[in-house]
């Protein structure tokens, strides 16, 4: 960052006039130019290459500051296969001919950021004010029983931080436990029972029995339909190996599935995001022991597990509990804008809406 900032002048001195020019291209650039400067801040090892090391050493340091992980913690087992699910979502195309490894392009880049959303807003809030509410910085308080063993929850905080990336700020708040099938059964009615009186968006993850997670965010309750339904703010994930996010792409709506006791072969029973009836983006069926996950359009996402045809062997759900004073926010202003609609209306009636336009 500091060589970056003073302009890799290797004088060890930073200007005013330094920092002024760092923060206009930081905050105020185009969407090329504050990329290109946080590429280049990923150089750590200073030779004009983002290599695979140079990654980890970002990661290292943004766990250190987000999760404060503090000495050899960092290179336990456990962080260091965390690490490596982040730096599993980086492509490496371009060839350091006097190098050793593969280094990443800056289109590269651009995807790993796509993927990783709150890596993204992280890296891009660096020289922003140093306080609580700056952007890739805001983990959701997980909220369990406490007679809940914490070793059986999939959902860790590195993975919250991850999947926060892709919400607003409002909704990192609290994200509470409703379902957990290695306490409730893999139980599709138990599942819906325990859901029914969350009216907010979940998030629901899988664990498969070749160890894969992954998983997707529900913006609407999941309630009986007989076709696709929900909003652009649902998304799929990856956990492990690999981390990465896919957002709708806006090909189609078939982005929420909910089926609940019908008979008809051509309305499959269960719950899921994206794709197409029987060839969904991530299913399970109601009986919870099988699933599938295939390529999709809706939101431009691989295969999620290693193969199609899925077993689970843990499903989890948490509710996601929204920033009461947000909505609170958002009802005035809902209720103006509708008192100016209201308005307005009157004035049309009486042929004086347009008379100052």
């Amino acid at each position: 960052m500091f060589d970056l900032v003073t302009q890799e002048r290797k004088d060890q001195r930073l200007t005013f006039e330094d920092l002024v020019d760092a923060k206009a291209t930081y905050e105020k650039g185009t969407k090329d130019e504050i990329e290109e400067f946080i590429f280049r801040l990923l150089d750590v090892s200073g030779d004009n290459f983002v290599g695979r090391s140079d990654l980890e050493t970002v990661m290292i340091a943004i766990f250190n500051d987000i999760l404060c992980i503090k000495g050899s913690e960092d290179r336990s087992c456990s962080h260091q296969d965390i690490f490596n699910i982040f730096l599993n979502a980086a492509n490496f195309s371009k060839h350091d001919e006097g190098g050793t490894e593969e280094t990443m392009s800056f289109e590269d880049f651009r995807s790993w950021c796509t993927h990783l959303p709150s890596v993204r807003k992280l890296l891009g809030s660096l020289l922003l004010s140093p306080d609580s509410g700056r952007p890739g910085y805001q983990i959701p308080k997980l909220l369990t029983s406490k007679a809940i063993d914490s070793n059986i929850i999939l959902l860790r905080k590195e993975y919250a931080w991850h999947i926060g990336g892709a919400l607003s700020h409002q909704d990192l708040e609290d994200w509470n436990l409703l379902y957990h099938s290695s306490l409730n059964g893999l139980s599709f009615n138990t599942f819906l029972g325990n859901i029914s009186n969350h009216a907010g968006p979940t998030v629901l993850i899988i664990k498969d029995k070749e160890g894969y997670i992954y998983g997707g965010y529900a913006s609407q309750p999941w309630e009986r339909h007989a076709d696709f339904y929900g909003d652009l703010k649902c998304f799929l994930f990856q956990l492990n190996p690999v981390a990465s996010i896919f957002r709708p792409t806006g090909a189609n709506n078939n982005l929420q599935w909910c089926a609940i006791n019908f008979s008809s072969e051509d309305i499959p029973n269960g719950i899921g995001f994206g794709g197409r009836v029987n060839h969904l983006g991530l299913f399970i069926s109601a009986n919870f022991d099988q699933g599938h996950t295939f390529s999709c359009t809706t939101f431009g996402s691989p295969c999620l597990s290693k193969t199609n045809r899925i077993l689970p062997e843990v499903i989890e759900c948490w509710g996601v509990t929204q920033d009461a004073t947000q909505d609170k926010n958002d009802a005035v202003k809902g209720t103006i804008l509708e008192r100016f609609k209201e308005d307005r209306n009157m004035l049309k009636m009486v042929g004086l809406a347009n008379s100052s336009e």
